[in-house]
C-alpha cells in the first residue's frame, strides 16, 4: 500500500487503459467516486477505442516509457507481462504547460472483464502468438 497525496479532481472521474501486453488496447471513463464524499452516484463505463483523443499523451506514456518501467522495477519480462490488464488513473492537476497529468490507482491483472471491444483483436492475436510459442518454463 503506498500514501498518496489527495487529487482534488477525483470527484470528475477515472480512466482505465486497458492493455494487451505492452499495448494500449482501449479506455473506459467513468465517475466512480467511491473516496469522495460530493461525487455524484456512478454513471456507466463508457468504453472507447485506444484512438481517443484525450487520452493519446496518456497512451504515449504507457507504451513508450511507463510499462517498460514497471516490468524493469518488478523484473518481469516482456513476454510474462498478462495478456489483458488494466490501469486506473486518477486526473490529475495539469502540468505547468497544460498538458493533462494522470495519476495511477491501481493495477488490475485479474479478472478484467468487462473491456472495451477494440480489444477483442489484440487478444485474439496475442492468444495466438502465446499458443503457437513453446511451452515456457513454468518456474
Amino acid at each position: 500500500m503506498i500514501d498518496q497525496a489527495w487529487q482534488p479532481r477525483l470527484a470528475e472521474g477515472m480512466v482505465r487503459a486497458y492493455l494487451v501486453e505492452d499495448r494500449v488496447a482501449g479506455f473506459g471513463v467513468q465517475a466512480v467516486n467511491a473516496l469522495h464524499p460530493d461525487a455524484p452516484l456512478p454513471g456507466p463505463r463508457l468504453y472507447h477505442g485506444p484512438e481517443l483523443p484525450e487520452f493519446q499523451a496518456l497512451k504515449r506514456q504507457l507504451e513508450s516509457s511507463w510499462i517498460t518501467l514497471l516490468r524493469e522495477r518488478v523484473g518481469l519480462a516482456r513476454d510474462r507481462l498478462p495478456l489483458l490488464w488494466d490501469c486506473d488513473f486518477m486526473l490529475g492537476e495539469g502540468t505547468a504547460d497544460g498538458a493533462p497529468r494522470f495519476v495511477l490507482c491501481e493495477i488490475n491483472v485479474s479478472s478484467v472483464s468487462p473491456f472495451p471491444p477494440s480489444a477483442i483483436t489484440p487478444l485474439v492475436e496475442a492468444v495466438r502468438r502465446h499458443v503457437s510459442l513453446p511451452a515456457r518454463n513454468q518456474s
